[in-house]
């Protein structure tokens, strides 16, 4: 989860909102990404979402069963899916999102019934780091 959040920070640098993503296969980090939304003009830019893609091409393969991802927060419903298409094994997240979380804190995607997957979550993980860097963050934009 260090990892994760030194990738949020880098976000912070670059004045991206604060999330950082680091995907993880035998504790060999193979992917590793942080939020690009405002430097590429993608809405899909998010810190997961780059990691995920990041992983599926170290492997050469969409399936993602046996790797952990690491986020600093919880991540929203395109995550949150792209999470359940790679069949990601594990996800651990630090600060919980209260606008647009999709593990419980407005929907709960990943343990929706339905779906053929389920991804193995522990939440709040360095959740007051985490949630730190993205106070600084909004505190800064309103200035």
């Amino acid at each position: 989860m260090q990892l994760a959040l030194a990738q949020a920070r880098q976000a912070l640098t670059l004045g991206e909102v604060p999330i950082g993503a680091v995907a993880v296969l035998h504790d060999q980090v193979i992917g590793a990404g942080f939020n690009r939304k405002e430097q590429s003009h993608d809405p899909t830019a998010h810190a997961e979402m780059i990691a995920l893609r990041q992983a599926a091409n170290f492997l050469g393969d969409w399936r993602l069963k046996r790797v952990t991802l690491y986020c600093t927060l919880e991540p929203c419903p395109m995550c949150a899916g792209a999470m359940l298409q790679a069949r990601l094994k594990r996800l651990v997240w630090g600060a919980p999102d209260l606008r647009f979380g999709a593990d419980g804190s407005v929907v709960d995607v990943l343990q929706a019934d339905g779906f053929n997957h389920r991804v193995t979550v522990m939440s709040g993980v360095l959740a007051d780091e985490s949630a730190e860097l993205l106070q600084k963050f909004f505190q800064q934009q309103r200035s």
